[in-house]
């Protein structure tokens, strides 16, 4: 039969060629003995093994689809795709960070390689009076007013990635980094280990339902540890988790055989004990009662910036929000929408594909929401997920961003390769995994001044924008300033191709705006709408 054909064929070579190295000893004839013996070995394991149809059927022949299997996102990635097509980030984009991470020239020859007649293209309305920003380092003060020690952040900034998903030698790199270009580290929700500190950056410590670093025996918060670890001078703000864009509404879980020594410090955890994160916080459950937590962490923290972090899921439960802080009085010091277009963190597929909103449209609503219950003075607004290129930064900080966080962005800087073994502990290039092996390739000096210089790069870039829009910081940024196309035939502005609130319309004539049905159902003693 034509498939046993091949295994066949390395039957009757091998035979040949144990004859050769009879009538000829040496080492070629061994050598050549040798590989065919393999080869038969494997044809015949094929023969009798039960798990794979297509081997048993097809001996040796049919372990060529799992070789192309295993070499297709590489295949792709390097000989396929067009500078354009890649995903979740095009060649075009990585090779942008690899060459400001590098402090190399990242300009591009011969015009653009974007289909500029496709929506959804978007494209700067430059101003004739362009500007000329006299700072290559904008910051933005976050502080509710009342809050003790408001925080002067960059405008971008490390997105929040974890100790144990991300390496020792990639944390420390990432902070030394900040360090060096004075923007921020977000901690992750797996709390703040001697790896984060070491470099000396900002620190924003993200408290998830886990509550690692904050934690009780029994999982619950523990207010005395989470004064503790907040009182360090590096942490700066503090971030309630209560969902992230990889996986929003989804809780975790980490096998007792990963939590080492290191990892079960960080999270104040028993060492080789399996815990939970669960996919909703226990320290409260209305949104006057976040509110009321976010009040307690401030004071614990002795008045540091404390703010939430979201996926944006239901309308009315962004608005309860809303309806809460104006109830008690409690303002967030900030809000970050995280986008659901997925992270750095594995996830099941129907998570990343299809439970979230994505960033740009979370964004918008999270800004409606501020801005039309007349909180926006108050309460800064940031913006995380798949943003890495100055423009993507400038039309978020448009729609009424006040920072970007970049996770990925910062992985790329490190030397990210976006090979897709996040999840399984076998980067190559020792970033995503704890593999100590793996972890040597990564020259901790080398890679904290690239970190720093995909900052100062991209920020520099940003202000040319932002100049060239006649602005002289990104504050300045209007909706009206970036074009947005619709159809081939028809572009608009952000703020027409969007329902932009005016500010305090939700409280002075909420029915006058599409989010009247969901603000009406919104209630702050609940999340769970009117009916």
């Amino acid at each position: 039969m034509m498939r046993f054909l091949p295994f066949s064929l390395v039957l009757v070579a091998a035979g040949l060629a144990a004859w050769w190295a009879s009538l000829s000893p040496g080492i070629p004839a061994f050598a050549v003995l040798a590989v065919l013996v393999i080869f038969t070995l494997l044809g015949l394991y094929d023969l009798v093994q039960m798990r794979h149809t297509l081997w048993r059927n097809f001996p040796l022949t049919g372990r060529i689809r799992w070789l192309g299997e295993a070499l297709r996102p590489f295949l792709r990635a390097y000989i396929v795709e067009s500078e354009t097509e890649g995903r979740p980030f095009n060649h075009e984009t990585r090779a942008m960070v690899y060459r400001r991470a590098k402090d190399v020239t990242s300009v591009e020859p011969f015009g653009s390689l974007i289909d500029m007649d496709k929506p959804p293209y978007e494209w700067l309305a430059h101003s004739i009076c362009a500007a000329h920003p006299d700072t290559d380092d904008p910051r933005i003060l976050v502080g509710a007013p009342g809050t003790a020690q408001p925080y002067s952040a960059s405008v971008f900034n490390i997105s929040a990635m974890s100790f144990g998903s991300l390496g020792a030698r990639a944390i420390e790199a990432l902070n030394r980094g900040a360090a060096i270009g004075g923007f921020y580290h977000d901690s992750g929700e797996g709390g703040v280990s001697r790896y984060h500190k070491v470099g000396g950056g900002d620190l924003v410590y993200e408290l998830g339902s886990g509550y690692f670093g904050a934690r009780a025996a029994d999982g619950s918060f523990d207010p005395q540890r989470f004064r503790d670890v907040a009182a360090d001078p590096q942490i700066k703000m503090i971030e309630v988790k209560l969902s992230q864009g990889a996986k929003p509404g989804h809780g975790g879980v980490l096998p007792g055989e990963k939590v080492s020594t290191e990892i079960a410090e960080a999270r104040g955890i028993p060492v080789g004990q399996t815990c939970f994160s669960p996919a909703a916080h226990s320290a409260f459950s209305t949104p006057i009662e976040m509110m009321e937590f976010l009040a307690q962490l401030r004071e614990l923290s002795g008045g540091k910036p404390v703010g939430v972090k979201f996926c944006v899921g239901n309308r009315w439960e962004v608005l309860a929000m809303m309806k809460a802080s104006l109830e008690t009085g409690i303002r967030p010091d900030f809000m970050l929408v995280d986008g659901a277009e997925g992270g750095t963190g594995a996830a099941p597929a129907e998570f990343q594909d299809h439970v979230g909103m994505p960033l740009r449209h979370g964004l918008i609503l999270v800004r409606n929401a501020l801005v039309g219950a007349g909180l926006k003075p108050d309460v800064r607004l940031a913006a995380s997920g798949k943003l890495v290129s100055s423009f993507q930064l400038a039309a978020a900080m448009a729609i009424g961003a006040d920072w970007v966080n970049s996770a990925r962005g910062f992985m790329f800087a490190l030397g990210c390769i976006q090979s897709l073994h996040c999840h399984e502990n076998t980067c190559p290039t020792g970033i995503a995994t704890t593999d100590p092996g793996r972890q040597r390739g990564l020259v901790i000096p080398d890679k904290a001044q690239r970190v720093a210089s995909f900052h100062r790069n991209t920020v520099k870039a940003l202000m040319e924008v932002v100049g060239a829009a006649g602005c002289e910081h990104p504050s300045e940024l209007r909706p009206e300033m970036v074009m947005h196309r619709v159809t081939e035939d028809n572009a608009c502005t952000l703020n027409e191709a969007y329902n932009l609130l005016e500010p305090g319309v939700l409280e002075a004539d909420p029915g006058s705006t599409h989010l009247a049905r969901d603000w009406a159902r919104a209630q702050a003693g609940s999340f769970k709408p009117l009916s």
